[in-house]
């Protein structure tokens, strides 16, 4: 069975990301299992911090994954410091961290026309840069998203159908 860990990046409860990271989560292919995990319980990144427990069970989260789906709003241009913060403390040791290797998906949101698409190219950089292995698709993005969120889940069937495929490709992968 593949196990499917989504990355949030906001902390809201109500925001578009985890609306989508729910309904995409909804269309993983049978036989899937997924958590979401919390990048808000972590605290800021420090070198000097060796023993953090939250630090230790999200890396653990990341390891235990066949693979992450990042669900991720667009902030200023780029990806919320919340998600780097996450990305950040899993990265280490650089270039042997629980990233090298690890199949990722990247799906971004906006309440703008452009869906994300700037804070995506950034978030497939900072991967790479960590040896990720980035699944190859058409960009999954949502646009308008704080539109489309209806009781806390992502309604747009034209951008869920269109992920599904992306989805059901990615988790074949992971296996």
């Amino acid at each position: 069975m593949t196990h499917i860990l989504m990355i949030p990046g906001s902390l809201r409860a109500a925001s578009s990301s985890r609306a989508t990271a729910r309904a995409l989560a909804a269309r993983l292919p049978q036989g899937t299992t997924c958590t979401t995990a919390d990048p808000g319980v972590l605290p800021h990144y420090n070198a000097d911090v060796t023993d953090d427990a939250e630090v230790a069970a999200f890396i653990e989260e990341v390891r235990k994954a066949h693979g992450v789906i990042f669900v991720t709003p667009e902030y200023n241009y780029s990806v919320p410091g919340v998600l780097k913060n996450a990305i950040d403390w899993a990265s280490r040791p650089a270039y042997e961290s629980v990233f090298k290797g690890k199949p990722c998906l990247v799906v971004t949101t906006s309440g703008g026309a452009l869906g994300g698409v700037r804070a995506q190219a950034h978030l497939k950089y900072i991967l790479n840069g960590m040896l990720a292995v980035i699944y190859p698709c058409k960009e999954i993005i949502v646009t308008m998203a704080n539109t489309k969120v209806e009781d806390g889940i992502l309604k747009d069937d034209t951008v869920l159908d269109f992920a599904e495929e992306a989805l059901a490709g990615f988790v074949a992968t992971c296996g």
